[in-house]
């Protein structure tokens, strides 16, 4: 296999960095191990960071105090990525790219085997971004990393009756979340991301991204619990 190949884009979900108790230091941990083993193998990453709980919260008090417009309300979010960014850059330091990247337009080839990225504009979220990442470097497979397993046919919390899917094409999962990006917006990925994924034909993986056991099985190509969209 060679280093095209084993090149990776992650959207790492806030949710996961930052849950509702608030800093996960022991995710960060096994986090910062698990990549470190696949660098040690020849892999490389692409981590763009999510805001989360902690852009949701500052979302919130915002909206409680003054009512704000949807540009206001992403770049609240967009702060609270490149807060997330930073703090996986200093876990990384020793080997990553010296800086959080945080603009797409002008991205530059990265000999380091760990980048670090966070939000850009407003108007979608850091899937996007991580889409854009992917396309400028060629590399095929984004995974994206949150609190769930999979993606199901229907919403969950609002029909018990939904169920996990393994597999989609992109229509099909546009057909579950829609089209359309609002601040703050809790979906398995991002629909301005999946329009722009869908164009240049990126698979999507979508797993639990604290369940190490399964990310292994994925990264060695053995069967893993998650749903891929191409």
């Amino acid at each position: 296999m060679n280093i095209k190949d084993k090149t990776i884009v992650i959207s790492l979900g806030g949710s996961i960095i930052v849950p509702q108790s608030g800093i996960d230091v022991s995710f960060l941990k096994e986090f910062d191990r698990f990549v470190r083993d696949k660098v040690t193998l020849g892999w490389k990453f692409y981590i763009i960071t999510g805001g989360g709980i902690t852009s949701r919260n500052y979302q919130k008090a915002a909206r409680e105090i003054e009512t704000l417009t949807d540009e206001d309300m992403d770049w609240l979010g967009i702060h609270a990525t490149r807060l997330n960014g930073h703090l996986l850059r200093s876990i990384f330091k020793d080997i990553a790219y010296p800086k959080v990247i945080h603009h797409f337009d002008k991205l530059e080839e990265i000999e380091e085997p760990v980048a670090i990225a966070s939000g850009w504009k407003p108007g979608r979220s850091t899937d996007y971004d991580a889409v854009l990442m992917a396309r400028k470097f060629g590399i095929k497979t984004l995974l994206n990393l949150s609190d769930i397993a999979q993606v199901y046919d229907k919403d969950p919390k609002i029909y018990p009756e939904a169920k996990p899917v393994d597999k989609l094409n992109w229509d099909q999962f546009k057909e579950i979340v829609g089209t359309k990006w609002s601040p703050g917006l809790n979906a398995p990925f991002d629909p301005v991301a999946a329009e722009l994924a869908s164009e240049i034909g990126l698979k999507v993986v979508i797993s639990e991204g604290r369940n190490f056991k399964n990310l292994e099985k994925f990264f060695s190509g053995e069967e893993f619990v998650g749903t891929t969209i191409e």
